[in-house]
């Protein structure tokens, strides 16, 4: 397939093509994963968000060296990207400061360990909070249980946890979990039925790349029909992924993968070596170069899903 850029035109209210989908599944962590979420939101229950909890960094891995939990603080962020009150928000991100047991901490991820402790199960919990903050789409980590990302260098030297892999100067030759897990049944459930699959945007290694080393998700995206659409982060991130253009990271995607999942990219950097569907146009927010302007992205996505459905 050859290369293809599509100019884009925003989409008036309800009249775009994703409106009329029975159900969207976006897959990442971090700040990237709530913008793909806030700018949907209005699909409600058939937005699904499936969330990295690798993070071992920040309040996230404080939380989890002394608790041995999921990390929460993906779902935090998108959890508060998603709230309607922007008190919801600011509670669900204030971090304590003071000096004593709390400093460090944040109080959503506190919140969302203790639901888990008086729930069945951590998805409990979360749907606890989602219905208590009236959020409507749902989210669903990529594992109920405790796990880490591993890389492994050429060197053959072995990093574990996010926190090293984020200082890798190079890209790793594998890209691993600590150990294997189980994909939460529901979030499977939602790629078989989806008619479009999101990953990104965000950090390669360590948000979008987690919840497709759970090997269940890589085979349920590979065998579902729905086009799988990447979005590129706006600004080069500072890794060696953020060094790669776009073209290199999704080839080592699919060798690290063990076959390619991406249909087309949402991107504003020419790529000459990418034989893939290409949508640019996509603009930055006037606070945050780094940010994706919701209705950009929105148009962007719409463009995507309307060339798939013609097809």
């Amino acid at each position: 397939m050859t290369e293809h850029l599509v100019q884009l035109s925003i989409p008036r209210p309800n009249s775009h093509a994703i409106a009329q989908l029975k159900c969207v599944t976006a897959i990442g962590g971090g700040h990237g994963l709530g913008r793909v979420l806030s700018t949907l939101s209005f699909l409600e229950r058939r937005l699904i968000g499936i969330v990295a909890t690798t993070d071992d960094g920040g309040a996230s891995g404080k939380l989890r060296r002394s608790h041995d939990c999921i990390a929460w603080g993906d779902i935090r962020n998108c959890l508060s990207q998603l709230a309607q009150q922007p008190l919801a928000a600011d509670v669900l991100n204030y971090r304590f400061e003071s000096e004593h047991e709390l400093h460090g901490h944040n109080l959503g991820n506190l919140i969302l360990y203790t639901l888990d402790q008086v729930s069945a199960r951590p998805l409990d919990g979360i749907q606890l909070l989602s219905r208590l903050l009236n959020i409507n789409t749902r989210l669903l980590p990529m594992s109920e249980m405790p796990v880490d990302l591993v890389a492994s260098t050429h060197d053959g030297l072995e990093c574990f946890g996010e926190l090293h892999v984020d200082g890798l100067l190079h890209m790793p030759q594998k890209l691993a979990l600590s150990h294997p897990v189980v994909a939460t049944p529901e979030a499977l459930a939602h790629i078989r039925r989806s008619e479009l699959i999101i990953l990104g945007p965000g950090s390669f290694l360590t948000s979008v790349m987690p919840p497709l080393l759970v090997n269940e998700f890589v085979q349920t995206i590979a065998a579902a029909t729905a086009p799988v659409i990447f979005i590129d982060n706006l600004a080069p991130e500072h890794s060696p992924a953020g060094e790669m253009p776009i073209s290199q990271r999704l080839e080592w995607m699919n060798q690290q993968l063990g076959e390619p999942l991406v249909d087309a990219v949402i991107t504003n950097r020419p790529d000459a070596h990418l034989k893939l569907p290409v949508f640019d146009h996509v603009s930055a927010t006037a606070d945050a170069p780094h940010r994706h302007d919701s209705s950009s992205l929105l148009a962007a996505l719409n463009a995507a899903v309307t060339y798939f459905l013609k097809d």
